[in-house]
């Protein structure tokens, strides 16, 4: 094959086959293709599209490039969950221990800081001693002892992802539904499980802000699970604003042990109680969505949940007694109120402009070789349709003290956070559900 051929296939509106995209993928990771005809391809890709079989030829040949993770020797169905990424979504800290509260299984390979987004590795490290790397051994051993196992992804897992989506950082080639699709799937089927709930964003803070966006990733998203032998489901959900009310690290730690606690902010509680119903359904645990539902409610107000995510804190090396004393977690050096300039109602609150926010003060990263400050975030007191007076405190920013941050930082915070005369409603959380070849939308 000549890589010059198949780039003008591509350009040209032609399916690939299987070999051709595998002769792509496998000369790129050995070095026998150069990164100008891989960037010359992917722009290809990004204006042409692919057909669902080359999506899901694609996916397999980046999956095929490294290892796989083997969870047979864990008992039971294995589910796992992945977001396309938000602003404080403190979600899988808090989903996570509950399933597995309720007598499923969530073995879950997890990432770091991307973008405006939080990293689930990053949220956990900032628990004293909490371990995220780990053997593959270890990491089979704590799912079957205590049903709920997350670990950060391995270098080995789909290398060729790791390595092409590098080239579209910087090729202006990531807002591609077929490569955003295989690069996460990729690395989805990679990590083992039976099952694939998807948390599918849309809106300002999403890095598919159009619904119609959101809509395409996720329906090519199932079909490549379903193709590759997996039970899926996709979740469409809003991300105008934040989730929840915490935006950094041990902020949003703080903020899970508190909804599993039973004072959790609403939009989180009911985000998690959606996607765990799914989950629990997924897994045979559960007769029907509502039943499934009732049984994560129960296991909330036991604190079964609560006394899950202990056990899977201390299982993983880290200090449990955070749950009990939050003072053991990071603390900032300072804390700063911003208050409101006027009274009225919060008509906006940007997502991705919070997000930015919160990595200015020091809560992500500059580089990905740059550390974190886990003390560092964005505690919100007011969110969309809230009545505001002036002088009411609208955020808390956990802060290092830097005044070359926080001034900035408080700039950006308001131009993000709008209070106007006009009272509008919070923004929806739930657009549709995906499943097999049905997308049944929700109503307003």
């Amino acid at each position: 094959m000549i890589t010059y051929e198949l780039i003008k296939k591509k350009r040209d509106g032609l399916e690939l086959s299987r070999a051709e995209i595998a002769f792509l993928v496998d000369g790129y990771v050995d070095g026998r293709i150069p990164d100008y005809q891989m960037a010359a391809f992917l722009m290809a890709v990004y204006f042409r599209g692919m057909s669902n079989r080359e999506c899901l030829d694609l996916t397999m040949c980046m999956l095929e490039s490294g290892e796989r993770i083997d969870l047979s020797p864990v008992a039971g169905f294995k589910v796992d969950k992945h977001s396309t990424g938000g602003v404080g979504d403190t979600t899988t800290l808090v989903l996570a221990p509950l399933v597995a509260a309720c007598g499923g299984t969530v073995a879950k390979m997890t990432g770091r800081e991307l973008g405006h987004t939080g990293g689930t590795v990053d949220k956990l490290e900032s628990i004293p001693g909490m371990q995220m790397e780990m053997s593959k051994e270890k990491f089979i051993q704590i799912a079957n002892n205590v049903h709920v196992s997350l670990m950060a992804q391995t270098a080995s897992l789909a290398p060729a992802d790791k390595k092409i989506y590098a080239l579209r950082n910087v090729t202006a080639t990531v807002e591609s539904i077929p490569l955003i699709a295989s690069s996460i799937m990729s690395k989805k089927l990679a990590a083992g499980a039976d099952g694939i709930v998807l948390d599918v964003k849309t809106g300002a803070g999403s890095f598919t802000q159009r619904y119609e966006d959101a809509i395409d990733l996720a329906r090519t998203m199932v079909n490549i699970g379903q193709n590759a032998g997996k039970k899926m489901v996709a979740l469409i959900t809003g991300m105008e604003q934040p989730l929840g009310y915490a935006i950094g690290n041990a902020v949003e730690i703080r903020e899970a042990v508190d909804t599993l606690d039973g004072d959790g902010p609403p939009d989180l509680l009911d985000l998690v109680l959606e996607l765990g119903s799914h989950m629990l359904m997924m897994s045979a645990m559960a007769p029907s969505l509502s039943a499934a539902r009732k049984i994560l409610q129960n296991n909330i107000d036991n604190k079964n949940a609560l006394q899950k995510l202990g056990e899977f804190i201390q299982a993983q090396g880290g200090d449990p007694g955070i749950i009990r004393d939050p003072r053991l977690l990071p603390q900032p050096l300072e804390q700063i109120e911003i208050r409101s300039e006027r009274s009225g109602y919060v008509e906006k609150l940007d997502a991705l402009e919070v997000g930015m926010t919160a990595k200015i003060l020091g809560a992500g990263r500059d580089t990905k070789d740059e550390g974190i400050d886990p003390s560092i975030g964005i505690l919100l007191k007011k969110k969309i349709g809230d009545r505001v007076e002036k002088g009411d405190c609208l955020a808390v920013f956990h802060s290092d003290g830097n005044p070359e941050k926080i001034v900035p930082a408080r700039q950006r915070f308001r131009a993000a956070c709008t209070v106007s005369h006009r009272k509008v409603d919070p923004p929806r959380l739930f657009y549709a559900r995906l499943s097999e070849d049905a997308i049944e939308e929700f109503g307003a």
